[in-house]
C-alpha cells in the first residue's frame, strides 16, 4: 500500500439537481454563493480537489449549468489552497484556447488548476449544439490527440502538431502555466479505450463507482498498461458518501433516496447512458452493468459502498487504498454540512487507519 495518504475531492454542484436523480430534499445549491462556502468548508476540512462539472444541456434535475472554467476560477479566487479541476470537452473545446485559458488561471491563482479531459458520452448534446458524434473509440482518440497538444503547448516553444484531429504549426504559448512539467490532467471512463488513453497521456484516471474488486480488476489492468507505455497514472474512484453516526441512519436514507427516485428522469438518463456504454467494441464501457438503483446516483457512486458510520466508512476508505486507488471523488446530500462532517468524523480516521496499515508493513 502506498505510503501517500489517499486524497479527497469532492464534486462541485454547479450543474442544478444535486448528485442524486431523487426528490429527497438536497439542501444543496449550484448558486455561487453557495459553492463559494462550500469550497473553503472542503479545503478547512481536508480536501485536496474540487472538480466542476460540464454539461450544455440536461435532464434529471440539471437543466441549470455554470460553466466549468469561469465557474472553478471563481472557486479558486475564494480559497487558498484548494485546487480545482475544470471539466473540459474536445469538440466544443479547441486545446489551443484551452491550453492558453488555464495557464492563465494557473498564473493567477498560483498553481492551483488542473483539467478533466471528458471525452462525452451524449450524443444528444453533441447534436444539439451542432457538434459532429464520433463513435465511442474515436472519441477517446480525439480526447487522446487534445492532451498531446495540451502537453505540447504547455511545456514546448514553437510547437507543431499534425494529428487527425488537430494541428498546430511552430505556435509559443507565452506565459506558460507555473505548475511543472504542466497543470494536472485528469480524464474518466472505464471502457478499455479510456483505460488505453490513461495509460498513454493522462496524469488521473477516473471512473465511476465499484466494488474493491471491481476497482482492483481495472486498476490492475490501466496499471500494466501503464507500466508498458513507462507511463505512472494515479487513480480515482466516484463515491456517493453518506456518513452518519449509527450505520441504520446512514442505510435509511441511501433507501429514502432511492424509495424518491425520480423514474421517468433516471430511465431517461440510463437510457442515454447505456447507449454509451455499449457503443464500446466490447460493450464495457460507463454504465453498462448499472442497474436502476445504481444510476439514481448517476456516476455509480452507491456502488463503492461508503456509506455508514465514520468507522466502517474509513475502513472501506483504506480497503481501496490497498487496491491502488489514489484519490475519492465524493458526492453528498447535503454538501456543505456534510463535507465538514466528513472532514471532523470520518478524515482523522483514515488518516490513523493509514498510519496504523504502514506500521504493520514496515
Amino acid at each position: 500500500m502506498s505510503s501517500e495518504p489517499i486524497k479527497f475531492a469532492y464534486w462541485v454542484p454547479n450543474v442544478s439537481g444535486g448528485l442524486v436523480v431523487s426528490d429527497i430534499e438536497q439542501r444543496t445549491s449550484w448558486d455561487i454563493d453557495y459553492n463559494r462556502k462550500l469550497a473553503q468548508i472542503a479545503e478547512q476540512s481536508g480536501f485536496e480537489y474540487a472538480l466542476t462539472q460540464i454539461r450544455f444541456i440536461a435532464g434529471y434535475g440539471a437543466e441549470y449549468q455554470h460553466e466549468s472554467v469561469s465557474f472553478s476560477h471563481a472557486l479558486l479566487a475564494a480559497t487558498s489552497h484548494l485546487k480545482v479541476i475544470a471539466a473540459i470537452l474536445p469538440g466544443p473545446w479547441d486545446p489551443v484556447l484551452v491550453a492558453k485559458q488555464i495557464a492563465t488561471i494557473d498564473i493567477l491563482t498560483a498553481g492551483r488548476v488542473a483539467v478533466n479531459i471528458v471525452s462525452g458520452w451524449f450524443k444528444g448534446e453533441f447534436v444539439s449544439i451542432g457538434q459532429p458524434w464520433l463513435e465511442h473509440d474515436e472519441r477517446y482518440r480525439r480526447s487522446e490527440e487534445f492532451i498531446d497538444v495540451l502537453k505540447g503547448i504547455w511545456t514546448t516553444d514553437n510547437f507543431s502538431y499534425k494529428g487527425d484531429f488537430y494541428r498546430i504549426n511552430n505556435f509559443s504559448l507565452k506565459p506558460k502555466p507555473l505548475q511543472d512539467p504542466h497543470p494536472e490532467i485528469f480524464q474518466g471512463g472505464s471502457s478499455r479505450a479510456a483505460r488505453d488513453m490513461a495509460a498513454m497521456v493522462s496524469d488521473w484516471y477516473f471512473t465511476n463507482g465499484n466494488t474493491v474488486e471491481g476497482i482492483k480488476a481495472q486498476i490492475d489492468d490501466i496499471k500494466a498498461k501503464a507500466a508498458a507505455h513507462k507511463h505512472p497514472v494515479k487513480i480515482g474512484i466516484n463515491a456517493f458518501i453518506i456518513a452518519r453516526d449509527t450505520e441504520e441512519e446512514a442505510k435509511a436514507v441511501l433507501a429514502e433516496i432511492i424509495d424518491k427516485a425520480n423514474p421517468e428522469a433516471v430511465n431517461a438518463f440510463g437510457h442515454e447512458a447505456k447507449q454509451a456504454g455499449a457503443s464500446s467494441p466490447e460493450r464495457e464501457g460507463n454504465w453498462a452493468k448499472s442497474t436502476f438503483e445504481d444510476l439514481v446516483q448517476y456516476n455509480d457512486g452507491f456502488k463503492t459502498n461508503l456509506i455508514g458510520t465514520p468507522l466502517q466508512i474509513a475502513e472501506r476508505i483504506v480497503a481501496l487504498k490497498a487496491v491502488g486507488v489514489d484519490l475519492i471523488l465524493s458526492g453528498f446530500l447535503h454538501f456543505q454540512e456534510e463535507v465538514a462532517y466528513f472532514g471532523e468524523k470520518v478524515l482523522p480516521l483514515v488518516r490513523e487507519l493509514e498510519e496504523q496499515k504502514i506500521a504493520l508493513a514496515a
